[in-house]
């Protein structure tokens, strides 16, 4: 049996974590180095759920699919779950998820930083949907 809950627990970490990030600029108390660090802490979580999220794609595309020799990096499982019908958006969109991870890991600029940020309110959603297709249950 496949354990979809560290992809729903990551998921939702990222979730609350882009919620506060969203209402930090409601809230005067915070400085800059903690909208910051709050912007940081999203990416983060963002990359931990990208991870849990491939990872537990393999895992339902070898053992509840069947597939023989399904790879073990994430573009080419998520080309694989595409042809498998499992991805709730266009493949191109999970590509992108996948390049912003890349980049977040390895590019400390500033700027991939906030283009990973612009595509959480694509990202979330995006999960959410594809833990319920593999898991069948809501991610609530």
């Amino acid at each position: 049996m496949i354990d979809y809950e560290d992809f729903r627990m990551s998921l939702r970490h990222v979730q609350l974590q882009y919620a506060n990030h969203l209402g930090a600029g409601e809230r005067p108390g915070l400085t800059d180095i903690d909208r910051e660090a709050i912007a940081e802490s999203v990416i983060r979580r963002f990359e931990t759920c990208y991870d849990c999220l491939w990872k537990v794609l393999k895992r339902h595309l070898a053992e509840a699919q069947g597939l023989p020799d399904v790879p073990n990096s994430p573009k080419p499982v998520l080309r694989l779950a595409n042809e498998n019908g499992l991805l709730p958006s266009p493949a191109e969109h999970w590509l992108e998820y996948a390049d912003a991870r890349i980049a977040t890991s390895h590019d400390f600029s500033g700027d991939k930083a906030g283009e990973s940020l612009a595509l959480m309110d694509r990202f979330i959603p995006d999960a959410q949907r594809l833990y319920a297709i593999l898991s069948g249950k809501s991610c609530e």
